[in-house]
């Protein structure tokens, strides 16, 4: 299992939805790191202790971003090991997989 810590690898300093809104946006995150550990099929544990806070659009778009591309839930939750001293944290973004919308549940 590979192991990423947010603030080490990342930034201690996550924020903003896309690119636009900054260097340390949930896209990057997830485009960076997220995306491309599912993709080869590994097993990842994420790290979110030591960052200075998370914004929900941040939180929402590297995790629940992922299932709009296509990953389904239940896939990314099998392969996403969340790891934090903060139990709510890791409440938080487990809903935010789960209630996405994915590219085939999508209205249009």
């Amino acid at each position: 299992m590979k192991t990423i810590s947010l603030a080490r690898d990342f930034t201690k300093f996550p924020a903003g939805r896309y690119k636009d809104d900054g260097p340390y946006s949930g896209e990057l995150f997830r485009e960076k790191y997220l995306a491309p550990a599912l993709e080869s099929g590994e097993e990842i544990a994420i790290d979110l202790d030591g960052a200075r806070g998370y914004g929900s659009s941040f939180l929402e778009e590297a995790f629940g971003g992922l299932v709009r591309l296509g990953f389904p839930a239940d896939r990314v939750l099998a392969r996403i090991s969340l790891v934090s001293k903060d139990t709510s944290l890791i409440t938080e973004i487990q809903s935010y997989i789960r209630e996405s919308i994915g590219p085939s549940e999508q209205v249009h």
